[in-house]
């Protein structure tokens, strides 16, 4: 056979390069792989996509198609996948969060190299299980924090290593998810409920958690939170609004509209950015066929105070660090679409970044350095303002050449952050201060 369908030689070791591209197989076609899949096999990219496990026929197919993967090595199922031989160097897993254990596990004990997408696992058992998987078997795992990927923070990381602001004393991070986008993701979508996928700071906001231990450094000791489901609720549905949005009285003035939300998408045309992106997730395909009959019969055209969400729609977490550092975290659904917003306070000066601009104040002589990273948009549609690109290209060039350092978020140091995220869960639940 050949070397798409499968490999003799594959490299199952860091350290050691390819004289060809490498492959990848896919599990999961839903919008992060299929992103994953287009960056990493775009026009002269050193990758190829071999292998591709989805349950949703059509899903499979197109991305399939795109990338030429042949009838043998499409998959219904991951598990036939995992168990058969194998038909690429690494995996990209994004299936649901709470496959993410299981996945890791089968695909690490069958020798791939892993891309894991965020979050690791619903548990902080399920994060250890998978480090230790993968640990066992030898192989990378790599968690998708695309943050840490953007060159917005490689840069912002450069000038707090070049000690612009002194010692870090304080940081006030600031999530703003977006109205539209929280109402399509955690209302009507598939992480509106704890039970089956996980919390908000989980499966939204394990990147920030993680992000603030990559800047500041220092372990965190103590944590607390506070956050609560205010507003997508039944008893908030302005008088006369129907159980879906095409038959509402007044949807016409409703900020959450799923109607002008991906009827908006639909014209935008786009299945890769913005609006377009979250109407093609709604209806698999941009079509007005496919459109209408999303908002009349599947979960994305549910009233948003009629839906059975249970996440929060808001949070604020406090974290101490080691040496007494602090930070306060804010996510919020009641803001547009936009980058994250932060202030890092130094003994020698503060930094404001909103994931693309950067600007230094210095307190010995009051200049202000503007700085433009050029990041892109901040969905991800968009790419997470590059982040998306940086990741992918970090792990292909890892695993094709053998540079294991270009990898920023492993399988041990992921499971720490996540542990913050428990806690911090933990803390919002019981009322109190969680110490780790």
């Amino acid at each position: 056979m050949t070397d798409t369908v499968q490999h003799s030689n594959l490299r199952t070791h860091q350290g050691r390069s390819l004289d060809r591209p490498l492959h990848l197989a896919i599990v999961g076609a839903g919008s992060r792989g299929t992103g994953y899949a287009r960056i990493a096999a775009r026009p002269g990219s050193p990758a190829r996509i071999t292998a591709v496990a989805e349950p949703r026929a059509s899903h499979r197919a197109a991305l399939a198609g795109a990338h030429g993967v042949p009838a043998a090595a499409r998959f219904a199922d991951w598990h036939d996948l995992a168990a058969g031989p194998r038909l690429a160097d690494a995996v990209i897993i994004a299936v649901q969060d709470a496959e993410h254990a299981e996945a890791a596990e089968a695909f690490a004990a069958r020798g791939y190299d892993i891309l894991l997408e965020k979050p690791m696992a619903t548990t902080a058992e399920e994060c250890d299980r998978i480090a230790a998987a993968a640990d066992a078997a030898g192989v990378s795992l790599t968690v998708c924090h695309v943050m840490r990927y953007m060159p917005y923070t490689r840069k912002v990381k450069e000038l707090l290593d070049a000690g612009v602001l002194g010692e870090i004393v304080s940081v006030q991070h600031l999530e703003p998810v977006g109205y539209w986008h929280f109402s399509h993701s955690y209302v009507r979508g598939n992480w509106r409920r704890s039970d089956t996928s996980g919390p908000l700071l989980l499966t939204k906001s394990c990147h920030d958690i993680d992000w603030l231990a990559h800047i500041i450094g220092r372990p965190v000791t103590a944590v607390s939170s506070f956050g609560s489901l205010r507003h997508f609720r039944p008893e908030r549905a302005p008088q006369g609004a129907g159980e879906r949005c095409v038959s509402c009285a007044v949807e016409p003035d409703c900020d959450f509209s799923a109607k002008r939300l991906y009827e908006a998408g639909l014209r935008e045309g786009d299945p890769t950015t913005g609006r377009g992106h979250v109407a093609w997730v709604a209806a698999g395909e941009l079509t007005a066929d496919a459109v209408e009959r999303a908002l009349a019969e599947g979960p994305y055209g549910r009233c948003v105070y009629a839906s059975d969400n249970d996440v929060v729609d808001h949070q604020v977490v406090n974290l101490e660090y080691e040496g007494g550092v602090t930070a306060s975290f804010t996510l919020t659904a009641f803001t547009p679409m936009e980058h994250r917003h932060t202030k890092i306070f130094g003994t020698r000066g503060q930094l404001t970044g909103d994931g693309r601009h950067i600007e230094v104040f210095d307190f010995a002589t009051e200049a202000r350095t503007a700085i433009d990273t050029l990041a892109g948009g901040a969905s991800a549609g968009e790419g997470h303002g590059g982040g998306d690109l940086g990741l992918i290209e970090a792990f292909v060039t890892a695993h094709r050449e053998g540079r294991p350092e270009l990898l920023l978020t492993g399988a041990a140091e992921s499971a720490d952050t996540h542990r913050v995220v428990f806690a911090a869960e933990e803390a919002r639940l019981s009322g109190t201060v969680v110490r780790l």
